[in-house]
């Protein structure tokens, strides 16, 4: 288990916070890693996600650093409740660039070539915009595929979870973790059961 050093006390918080503004680095370097014990115990909050602990704490000091460098003592009491909103902010920003990324690089996972050879994904059947009458046909096409390869190649279990994980078939998207707790699974049986899902219609595309 990690041992993070003691806290700083109110004065000498002040005494190096002072230090700091005078373009004292050192000082910086102590009021960060006297507060990384805060970290932890904000990142405790997060433990259980899909985030390794260590992971977590190194996102967690990205806030911390972002808040003894723009700390104001005028505005604010104590820099622990300030770091702690620049903590917490950091770590849900990181969240949501994970599910955002995390969704981006599923959809263009590639499952198979249309006609010419080029390589299509789910992203060019679910999505089309900006396209003439030929590709709106093919499009069509390609989703009525779909449909028919979801009903033919996958089992109920790998239907659904493709139906909720891209929100097809006017199911609701959803997260892993989100279907894995409405089915009843563990949301890595989900990533089992959705990748080999889009393998299968990958070979059948």
């Amino acid at each position: 288990m990690k041992t993070f050093p003691k806290p700083l006390t109110a004065q000498e918080e002040r005494q190096y916070l002072k230090k700091y503004q005078e373009g004292d680095m050192e000082a910086k370097r102590i009021l960060i890693e006297r507060n990384l014990r805060l970290v932890a115990h904000v990142a405790k909050k997060y433990q259980g996600t899909e985030e390794e602990s260590d992971d977590l704490i190194s996102i967690g000091t990205i806030g911390l650093i972002k808040a003894v460098s723009t700390f104001d003592s005028a505005k604010n009491n104590r820099l622990a409740t300030y770091a702690a909103r620049c903590i917490e902010n950091e770590l849900l920003m990181m969240f949501r660039m994970r599910k955002k990324t995390a969704k981006e690089v599923s959809l263009y996972d590639p499952i198979g070539t249309d006609k010419e050879g080029n390589e299509i994904n789910l992203f060019d059947i679910i999505e089309g915009e900006n396209i003439d009458i030929v590709e709106e046909m093919e499009l069509q096409s390609n989703v009525k595929k779909l449909y028919r390869l979801l009903e033919e190649t996958l089992d109920e279990r790998e239907k659904k979870v493709i139906q909720l994980r891209y929100g097809v078939c006017g199911k609701e998207e959803m997260t892993q973790r989100e279907i894995a707790n409405r089915l009843g699974i563990s949301r890595s049986y989900v990533s089992r059961i959705e990748k080999n899902a889009l393998e299968k219609l990958r070979q059948k595309f």
